[in-house]
């Protein structure tokens, strides 16, 4: 069913941007906006991961442990900067109380199926679109040096398996025989061979270009400075630009979003999460599919002509200064595992910010008193994964339709 209206969508992300282009689908007249250019944010430099085996959300037994212990190290696969600040204190206690088993076997069936939508949408999307972002679905492995860590990746993977994902559990010789760039002496991976993986700049910013082709209007470099507000609806979004008028807001800005919320009373949970990534040049022996490095907790992914190293999660608030001992450290904890890095050609060091709630769940859906704002937020490190599914899913909200997945666990009244 297609709608006539107006709407503004806040954030020129993987989300905002699937949104602008589903809500365009739909027959509404739609306008893009960001502080910044299209895809300038998280969704550049990530991993481009498309990963049904991510059906377990980032609050799950163990990490607030592991948090812990790396705390003070800043060379660490998770660090938290050391600061007085009453949303992170807050932030951590309610992630505390949600890193239980309960949590994930309520959460991880319904992510499960975000994702494997998400994955049908890409196909989709880029074949229709014409879209050149290396969507591939080789799968991926997640790779362990040590036999604790294996026998993690091993009891994730039989959970997920319980859901109805495929998997292989591969001793050291098989992982290095099904990718043949793998360093000796690995214990063990999982392979999941029905993840796939994307260059996500390609990817947002060609939908971005098919969406403008549509007729979205695109305003970038335009920065949202408050809301013009009608009893219980928001009437306009003013920005540096001048002001839009719209019937319906869609607020899509991932880390940015908390700021952005405040200027219509909403408090939004989310704690920015740095990640680094380094690019480059694809060496002559090179990963064909994507590797998760266990213990390091580093991905590694193909794209095109290009090889890309990514992880770290750095609780330091909305700071975008790059910390090269933590770059240095996901570069060496690649080199542990994978051949050929020794003589890299980087093209490009990244930082951005992923957005984390406390239960690792997004926000999608109606929040506050208003009853034309849409929230679609708060993604954690799967927000590239999840990014078409949660467009499609803003698009059937303001079409007043039930969405194809239920957004019951998404709804923002969860942290009231």
């Amino acid at each position: 069913m297609a709608r006539e209206g107006s709407v503004v969508v806040i954030g020129a992300g993987v989300v905002g941007v699937s949104a602008a282009y589903c809500l365009r689908l739909r027959g509404w007249d739609v306008v893009l906006l960001d502080k910044g250019e299209v895809c300038s944010g998280a969704s550049y430099g990530n991993a481009g991961f498309v990963l049904p085996s991510h059906a377990v959300p980032l609050a799950a037994p163990g990490v607030m442990g592991k948090g812990l212990r790396w705390l003070m190290d800043p060379e660490s696969p998770f660090y938290i900067r050391p600061r007085l600040d009453r949303e992170l204190i807050s932030w951590l206690l309610r992630f505390a109380a949600s890193s239980t088993r309960a949590h994930v076997q309520r959460s991880a069936p319904v992510l499960l199926a975000m994702h494997r939508a998400s994955q049908e949408l890409y196909q989709e999307w880029v074949s229709k679109e014409g879209l050149d972002c290396d969507f591939t679905r080789k799968g991926l492995m997640a790779l362990c040096r040590t036999a604790s860590g294996y026998h993690e990746v091993l009891e994730e993977a039989r959970f997920l398996g319980s859901l109805g994902v495929t998997f292989e559990a591969l001793d050291g010789k098989a992982a290095c025989d099904l990718e043949p760039a793998i360093r000796p002496g690995m214990t063990g991976g999982v392979y999941y061979p029905e993840d796939a993986h994307v260059t996500p700049g390609k990817f947002v910013s060609g939908l971005a270009a098919a969406a403008e082709r549509m007729g979205v209007a695109i305003k970038t470099n335009t920065e949202v400075l408050g809301f013009v507000t009608a009893g219980e609806k928001v009437a306009a979004v003013q920005t540096t630009r001048g002001d839009f008028r719209a019937d319906e807001v869609v607020l899509a800005a991932g880390a940015w979003s908390p700021p952005v919320a405040r200027g219509l009373g909403l408090r939004l949970p989310i704690q920015a999460a740095k990640g680094y990534s380094v690019t480059t040049k694809r060496p002559a022996l090179s990963p064909s599919i994507s590797l998760l490095l266990g213990e390091a907790r580093v991905g590694v992914t193909p794209m095109g002509e290009l090889l890309r190293i990514a992880g770290t999660l750095e609780l330091a608030g909305l700071d975008l200064s790059i910390n090269r001992r933590r770059v240095d450290a996901i570069v060496s904890g690649a080199r542990a595992y994978v051949s050929g890095l020794d003589d890299m050609e980087p093209v490009e060091i990244w930082r951005g910010l992923r957005p984390c709630t406390p239960d690792g769940l997004p926000i999608i859906g109606r929040a506050g008193r208003y009853r034309n704002l849409t929230v679609a937020a708060g993604h954690a490190m799967v927000g590239q994964s999840l990014g078409p599914i949660t467009g499609k899913i803003v698009s059937q909200i303001l079409c007043g339709e039930d969405p194809a997945i239920a957004i019951a666990p998404f709804r923002a009244e969860r942290f009231q």
